[in-house]
């Protein structure tokens, strides 16, 4: 028996999330493609894609930079020790 048209679709959805995460992950981006598919699903209902990248961009600098200052606070930390 021949797959449903249905069965189609997601494996073809699948391909592509996956060809998306490959991208993703050789640009850097750090987004999982749990993250990746809910970006699509918004720019597939409307979402401005630039918007959203902006926004994407805008909260990995806040994360890596709170990161950041947390291992930078940890190194002085343990710099006082000493």
């Amino acid at each position: 028996m021949p797959p449903s048209k249905e069965a189609e679709r997601l494996d073809s959805a699948q391909q592509t999330l996956d060809i998306l995460h490959d991208i993703s992950q050789l640009l850097g981006t750090q987004l999982d493609k749990e993250t990746l598919a809910t970006c699509v699903g918004m720019i597939e209902s409307g979402v401005n894609p630039e918007a959203l990248a902006v926004r994407a961009n805008n909260s990995l600098q806040r994360r890596s930079h709170a990161l950041a200052a947390c291992c930078f606070s940890t190194d002085l930390a343990l710099t006082s020790r000493l």
